[in-house]
């Protein structure tokens, strides 16, 4: 078993990590008990594995958010800091689904480990159904909030969302269907797109998410659009076909997905990534903790588009 890729953070899934412009790298991720919101914060990327775990926020003991707290990140927007995540009122399947809606908690303080967390409600969209996995990314100085959600009538858990906000916790005006599960290996187990995040280079705009089941079958994709596009028009995005990032069985890395990207000490650029290294999952998938975080080089081809290799290999 020492033989095995060794994780940044142990039992962290859909990581986040954040580089602040106050030099201080801040991490995220689901918890195993999905009961609230850590953070961690480092001078340096391996400085994250180290450091002491902060519990911002602990879900209450009843009400729309009190169960399954999933997927949270850390942004710094408008001046401030917000977590964006997904919970549940309970852990009742109702039509085939959690009963996830997407939740912000926001902090105005300089070190958001020490400050103060308030509340911000719910983020709206116009369907109330099946929610999760928001990201935010600035572009041309407007705001904008990527998300996957069931959309009523179309097969599948959901697809992914993009849509301009008004403020950090509200979206506004036109909402952009980006993609829906309907390749061969986003529909091993449940349909699923899920788990976006975006890197702008070479004057293009890289929006990676995820497919397919939680186990061995969970891989990434990529949709990208050029910089000085609509991102709003769907026209501007192009899939790519094949997954970018799946899982490698000699190194026994499986499932890889629901990545961040952020930078190294010498602004190289860096995918955060989770994976689980044995296939053979006893009980419920969900409750199962060791989908761990990694982190490897993100390497760029003379086209300008990135090259992810494999996980477990840098």
């Amino acid at each position: 078993m020492s033989d095995l890729p060794k994780p940044l953070i142990p039992q962290r899934a859909d990581p986040y990590i954040h580089k602040h412009s106050d030099g201080y790298y801040y991490f995220t991720a689901s918890v195993p008990a999905y009961d609230g919101i850590e953070l961690r914060r480092a001078k340096t990327l391996q400085g994250l594995a180290t450091a002491t775990p902060k519990m911002v926020w602990l879900k209450p003991e009843t009400g729309p958010c009190s169960e399954l707290i999933w997927a949270p990140e850390i942004h710094f927007n408008e001046g401030a800091w917000y977590v964006y995540f997904a919970a549940a009122p309970s852990r009742e399947i109702k039509h085939d689904l959690f009963q996830h809606r997407m939740y912000a908690i926001s902090c105005k303080a300089d070190n958001p480990l020490e400050g103060e967390w308030d509340f911000c409600g719910q983020i709206e969209t116009p369907w109330d159904t099946f929610c999760l996995d928001a990201t935010t990314f600035y572009h041309n100085d407007e705001l904008y909030y990527c998300w996957a959600q069931k959309e009523p009538g179309i097969k599948g858990n959901s697809n992914l969302y993009l849509a301009k906000m008004a403020s950090p916790t509200e979206i506004i005006g036109k909402i952009t269907r980006l993609t829906v599960p309907e390749l061969d290996w986003e529909t091993i187990g449940f349909w699923v797109n899920e788990g976006a995040n975006v890197l702008k280079r070479n004057g293009k705009i890289f929006l990676t998410y995820s497919a397919s089941a939680t186990d061995e079958n969970y891989a990434m994709g990529l949709l990208y659009a050029d910089l000085d596009s609509d991102l709003l028009d769907i026209n501007s995005w192009t899939k790519v076909q094949q997954p970018v990032f799946r899982s490698n069985e000699p190194k026994s890395m499986f499932g890889p997905g629901h990545n961040s990207f952020t930078q190294d000490e010498n602004g190289n650029d860096i995918l955060v990534y989770h994976c689980r290294q044995y296939t053979e999952i006893e009980g419920d998938p969900l409750w199962n903790p060791d989908r761990h975080t990694f982190i490897k080089s993100l390497q760029w081809d003379d086209n300008g588009m990135p090259v992810f290799g494999k996980p477990g290999e840098q």
